[in-house]
């Protein structure tokens, strides 16, 4: 199966009350072990790939390693998109270059240049045949390339959302109702709450329109925990609870990105390797771990998360 679009995942998503996960990719072993679970538990997959990632990685390897999960997992449905694209040269670059999504995030600019940005970058990609993302609202937080603080997000104002769908043509619009990106989501002590109000009144003005979520990792304290003992530092990690992201897909959110997860799984698998094999210098000893932590940690999420497996 070549790479597909998320129309028609979306359009079941809705329907069926789940979301597609969307996790980011910038390895080998992180590809593999993302399409793995996928593959086992017959989820469609969106892989999206940050600018961060592609000045890491290169486009070439990323979309390379893409086209092998393809032909190893002929049967999954799989997306590839570009994550918080900055500019109309990044999402045109992506989409020339075999991208079937991109993400325009003109989320921090104001809201008629905004609507100008995402509608150029609309154009082009409904013209080669791909679909966009676009935000409105923003997200605290730092990862990758996104460093917003909490005193500039703000939640998406609900009232603004039928006329930004209407003028830039956009597919898919990502939020603000709480989420928050990388490890540090919330302060100590505090009890994250989505806005479900505010997804409540998006879903109303944009009926059968797919949502998306940003910041979705909900950082596990057990990878934590075990980054911490095996000699990491990462007091106070908070993540959004998972119950909370259960409920959003259940409502009219299609796509949910995970990216944060990811990363904090490889490590404290990787940590803990290296404190009880310090004689290991082979990577391929702690990545064939750190992989199966990938694949496990993304078969939780498929299942008892979004609620998307066996959805092919």
């Amino acid at each position: 199966m070549p790479l597909v679009t998320s129309t028609e995942m979306f359009k079941k998503a809705y329907e069926g009350g789940y979301a597609i996960g969307a996790f980011n990719v910038n390895n080998m072993e992180i590809v593999q072990g993302i399409t793995e679970a996928a593959r086992d538990l017959d989820a469609p997959l969106i892989l999206q790939v940050s600018k961060g990632a592609r000045a890491y990685a290169n486009h070439t390897y990323l979309i390379k390693l893409v086209e092998a999960a393809v032909i190893e997992c002929p049967n999954v449905p799989i997306v590839l998109h570009l994550d918080h694209g900055p500019d109309f040269e990044t999402c045109k670059s992506c989409i020339d270059g075999g991208f079937t999504s991109v993400m325009i995030d003109a989320s921090g600019k104001p809201f008629d240049e905004n609507i100008e940005i995402t509608r150029k970058v609309v154009e082009y990609a409904h013209d080669h045949g791909v679909v966009v993302e676009a935000e409105l609202g923003t997200l605290a937080g730092i990862e990758d390339e996104v460093n917003v603080s909490a005193e500039e997000s703000s939640y998406t104002r609900p009232e603004e959302v039928e006329e930004f769908v209407s003028r830039t043509g956009c597919d898919s619009l990502a939020i603000a109702i709480g989420t928050s990106h990388g490890a540090f989501k919330f302060k100590p002590g505090t009890k994250p709450q989505l806005r479900f109000d505010v997804l409540e009144e998006v879903s109303r003005r944009l009926p059968g329109f797919p949502i998306v979520l940003h910041g979705s990792s909900s950082v596990p304290q057990e990878f934590v925990e075990k980054i911490n003992k095996f000699g990491g530092n990462m007091p106070g990690a908070i993540g959004v609870p998972e119950d909370q992201l259960r409920h959003a897909a259940e409502l009219s959110v299609c796509k949910i990105n995970i990216d944060s997860d990811l990363r904090l799984a490889m490590t404290a698998c990787i940590r803990e390797h290296f404190a009880q094999n310090p004689g290991d210098f082979d990577p391929r000893q702690y990545l064939k771990p750190a992989r199966q932590a990938i694949k496990d940690m993304v078969s939780h999420k498929l299942i008892h998360v979004l609620g998307c497996d066996h959805k092919i």
